[in-house]
């Protein structure tokens, strides 16, 4: 059976139901689209002899109708740090659609395919390379881990001292300044696994403003005051920190806000 011409918006939108009043517009699932592990994407199925128009036809409204950056994945860079597979699983894990790359891939083309950026952890500075700081300015939503925190700092002017005095990796309490954006829903006070061997931020960059401080360390975490910049000290992403999904989740639901 041949595929009838393509219905145009409005005629899908006056689909009628049996009673003749206007249907809302059939979600993809009832059209026939079988859902990915993202909740954002959806894959085509082919029109079936009892279809009134072909599934091809409806994804391209649907898609007219959506905006696309929102179907973008978050981007995890890889800056050779042991726990950057745990930070693509937790998001992974919550449902929220992510992909991991090289340090090194073009900035233009990082920008032009992802929703947000979360800089992982690694060994040094110096092996991050030159494009995680200028993925920094790209506009797009950043959310630095560790080293990730460092990067930032550092492509923005900000000062960054050698391994604190407690150096290592361990567990700490850290105090909560500001709850609002990647913080949302924190305690005053939390347990993280963090690590202080490497460097530090001593002083934020112009334009930031601290959102969490340890007895260890005076910038856990910070954030632009008008850009979606922020960066973190410790790793939710491991068992140890204290509801550290949340962290990603808010940076998530920042990145489809903006949107």
């Amino acid at each position: 059976m041949q595929n009838p011409s393509p219905p145009s918006r409005a005629c899908i939108r006056e689909v009628k139901e049996a009673s003749g009043r206007a249907a809302p517009l059939p979600s993809p699932a009832d059209a026939g689209f079988p859902k990915t592990r993202s909740r954002r994407h959806w894959l085509p199925l082919s029109a079936g002899p009892e279809c009134v128009f072909s599934s091809a036809h409806l994804k391209k409204i649907y898609r007219c109708e959506t905006n696309e950056y929102k179907m973008h994945p978050i981007y995890v860079v890889n800056n050779f740090g042991q726990f950057n597979h745990l930070i693509l699983r937790m998001l992974r894990d919550h449902d929220i659609d992510a992909k991991m790359i090289k340090n090194d891939v073009p900035v233009a083309e990082v920008r032009d395919s992802c929703r947000g950026i979360i800089l992982g952890g690694g060994p040094d500075i110096s092996r991050a390379g030159n494009a995680p700081p200028a993925y920094v300015d790209t506009g797009l939503p950043v959310l630095g881990i560790c080293l990730g925190l460092h990067i930032i700092s550092t492509a923005r002017g900000g000062t960054i001292r050698p391994p604190g005095a407690s150096g290592g990796f361990g567990g700490i309490e850290v105090a909560i300044n500001d709850h609002d954006t990647v913080l949302a829903g924190y305690p005053d006070t939390i347990s993280v696994w963090a690590s202080h061997g490497g460097d530090e931020v001593a002083e934020v960059p112009q334009g930031f403003r601290v959102l969490a401080t340890s007895d260890i360390c005076g910038v856990e975490a910070m954030a632009h005051e008008t850009e979606p910049i922020f960066g973190i000290q410790w790793h939710p992403e491991v068992s140890h920190s204290v509801d550290g999904c949340r962290v990603y989740e808010n940076f998530n639901a920042l990145t489809l806000d903006r949107a």
